[in-house]
């Protein structure tokens, strides 16, 4: 399974931002995928996550303000992120979870300049 990552940038302070990852390769129907973010000198921590049935989860310093969905039909997850703050900067990290099995993509950076 390969995911990639794109749509992450430059942003001002309440602004927003669409991430996007699409997954390839040998693709389980049930699965969840997500989003994780990393910043700088921080742990790697989950942002939002959907199943392939829809249920989503967040991280309470996001609810409210980003959105995940995903196209089954795509293989595609997105990440939409409005009244972005400085503290939402981080590498962003797209996440496919199977079982026992967890591929990661290459991560896309978002920085939110005040």
């Amino acid at each position: 399974v390969q995911l990639q990552a794109s749509g992450g940038g430059l942003v001002q302070v309440g602004g927003s931002l669409r991430l996007s990852c699409a997954a390839s390769g040998s693709i389980f129907s049930i699965n969840r995928m997500g989003w994780y973010r990393q910043a700088p000198g921080k742990q790697r921590e989950l942002v939002a996550s959907i199943s392939s049935g829809g249920s989503t989860n967040y991280a309470d310093s996001v609810k409210g303000r980003f959105t995940i969905s995903r196209d089954n039909a795509k293989n595609t997850v997105y990440l939409q992120m409005d009244s972005l703050k400085p503290e939402d900067t981080a590498v962003y990290y797209c996440h496919l979870g199977h079982l026992i099995y967890d591929y990661w993509g290459q991560g896309t950076l978002v920085t939110v300049s005040s």
